[in-house]
């Protein structure tokens, strides 16, 4: 009474490989535009902070990933670590990763006239 008849399906025959092609096209074209619109724009703009916070100088102004506004006072070139004066006579030293913007840069600096005298 309240079972219905099935009916069987009948096979598609030869259509199995072009069936599987047609399921694969649109998660190939989903990552393709994930890939375009998110992750390569998202890998370019690291690269370039990466670039930014590695040729950080002594004099530049910069922004702590705390939202700390200071300049930079010491740059260790060995060390992942910079010398940040925050306020007159207040330094702190911070990771170079968290620096997250350099809001102004300054000029290199000019070696000092007895500098030039030892190298020659």
């Amino acid at each position: 009474m309240f079972i219905s008849s099935a009916w069987a399906q009948t096979a598609g025959g030869a259509g199995g490989a072009s069936e599987m092609f047609g399921a694969i096209m649109p998660l190939v074209l989903i990552f393709a535009v994930f890939y375009f619109l998110l992750i390569r724009p998202q890998q370019k703009k690291a690269k370039e902070h990466r670039e930014a916070v590695a040729a950080v100088r002594r004099g530049d102004k910069v922004i702590t990933g705390g939202g700390i506004v200071g300049t930079i006072a010491r740059v260790d070139e060995g060390s992942d670590e910079v010398l940040v004066e925050i306020a007159e006579g207040v330094k702190v030293r911070i990771k170079r990763g968290t620096l997250m913007d350099i809001v102004s840069r300054t000029e290199p600096a000019k070696p000092a006239a007895n500098d030039t005298a030892k190298t020659k």
